[in-house]
């Protein structure tokens, strides 16, 4: 039977918290988005959550949230197994997609990109900082991958931990680590009163930024 949206427009209510003009979002992308990832700080519960869209080498798309790690002028990092379905995904085709929503401040960002892995320092740094227990995970997960039930991944962690006793634990295995989305689009989505939004695209020109405005 087919489910019929009951949804009314008193459902969405208007957005009217803010506005996004030229004057204010300035030329460079990656200073606006600290700005807004410093403003969600507050407000938002996670303001890390970004939603990650890759596509395999039969075009074949998928989308699953990670979390965002750093990111500076090369781009936004985030770290994963290498053999995940992602990982296999960004092997035969490194380009990617991220979108954060802040609900509460009615903002999007859009960015798309290509994607590299991050160096093996970076990687075995960020590892490091983890909690014990994550750690153990990265070794015991084969991401991805069928298991029997909860008891064999259970079984795994045991035999990680076992492996690499407490207190010092394990190192980074070679099939973990960091990917960096070198963004060559980025769009900032204000929500605004009768949907009628401001988004504004910067795309790169050269070794800078081209802004242009886009209708909602």
């Amino acid at each position: 039977m087919l489910h019929r949206n009951s949804m009314t427009s008193s459902d969405h209510p208007d957005y009217e918290r803010g506005a996004l003009g030229e004057a204010d979002a300035g030329p460079d992308p990656l200073a606006l988005f600290g700005r807004w990832y410093d403003e969600a700080k507050a407000a938002v519960r996670d303001r890390s959550a970004m939603t990650l869209a890759t596509a395999d080498g039969s075009g074949q798309p998928s989308a699953r949230t990670v979390l965002l790690k750093g990111f500076d002028s090369r781009g936004f990092v985030f770290f994963t197994n290498f053999d995940s379905r992602k990982g296999r995904a960004l092997d035969v085709n490194p380009r990617a997609a991220l979108l954060f929503f802040w609900p509460e401040l009615e903002r999007q960002v859009r960015i798309e990109g290509s994607v590299e892995r991050v160096d093996a320092e970076e990687s075995d740094r960020y590892f490091a900082s983890r909690p014990l227990g994550s750690r153990y995970g990265a070794w015991a997960s084969p991401q991805s991958r069928v298991l029997p039930d909860r008891a064999a991944l259970e079984a795994l962690v045991a035999d990680a931990e076992a492996r690499f006793p407490a207190p010092g634990g394990p190192p980074r295995p070679g099939w973990w680590g960091g990917y960096r989305v070198a963004p060559a689009s980025v769009e900032f989505w204000q929500g605004r009163a009768s949907r009628l939004h401001d988004r504004l695209l910067y795309l790169r020109d050269g070794g800078g930024w081209k802004r242009l405005r886009l209708a909602p």
